[in-house]
């Protein structure tokens, strides 16, 4: 028979070529649970990943980088995953409906944007790790490192800083103080920390170096989706 997946002929379980099994288990119960115990298992897991990042997350992405990507989970989903919990601890509480005010820009295009990044912030931090990224490869240009591989980097890096703000959303709605802004500047802080840290630990230059990339890059986003909402609420009225 031949492989479903890349038609190449199989004569045992599994395709030679790609993995693929030649005959898929029915999803059931069972099912559903290893797939839940597959991202939450300590050993290449997420619980995993966050222990490795936050001890020690330059060595790692590193080793993810150009050694071993089986240790830690994908860093797409990742940070997805990272953000999906922050919304929902977020919306739960109704956490940044005391923060984030869109005075000024309801009826604006400008205004639906940012409502979307409040609403997306696994997809709104990848963008913004993408003009990250541009300033990072340009400050550290000598490292060698691609775009792609500093936008890796930064998916790990900033999917730590979201599950620095869910915790400290869950402990905002829980215990009714105002936190969010400490985990802003905590969050920021692991950013620039895990970034230099990536690049050569004991430079001091590495951190300040990574914290204006970190702004720079911010700041271009934030200006590129106010060009763009102005540009197109000038063309339709």
């Amino acid at each position: 028979m031949n492989c479903k997946n890349c038609n190449n002929e199989v004569n045992s379980n599994f395709c030679p070529n790609c993995g693929q099994p030649t005959s898929l288990k029915r999803i059931d119960g069972h099912y559903i649970v290893h797939e839940i115990e597959h991202i939450l298992h300590f050993e290449r897991g997420i619980l995993y990943t966050i222990r490795e990042l936050v001890t020690n997350p330059g060595q790692n992405i590193r080793n993810y980088l150009s050694e071993n990507r089986s240790r830690l989970i994908k860093p797409i989903i990742f940070i997805i995953l990272t953000s999906l919990i922050y919304t929902l601890i977020s919306h739960f509480f109704h956490i940044e409906d005391e923060y984030v005010k869109h005075e000024g820009f309801e009826k604006s295009t400008i205004g639906s944007i940012l409502k979307w990044i409040q609403a997306n912030y696994g997809y709104a931090s990848i963008l913004t790790g993408v003009f990250v990224a541009i300033w990072l490869k340009i400050f550290f240009k000598k490292y060698g490192y691609n775009f792609y591989e500093l936008l890796i980097m930064l998916c790990f890096v900033q999917g730590i800083s979201m599950l620095i703000f869910a915790v400290f959303a869950l402990l905002e709605g829980m215990l009714h103080f105002k936190l969010l802004n400490i985990a802003g500047m905590i969050g920021v802080a692991y950013v620039v920390w895990a970034s230099g840290n990536f690049f050569e630990e004991k430079k001091l230059g590495n951190y300040l170096k990574a914290l204006f990339a970190f702004l720079l890059g911010t700041i271009t986003f934030y200006i590129i989706i106010f060009a763009i909402g102005l540009t197109i609420d000038t063309i339709t009225h």
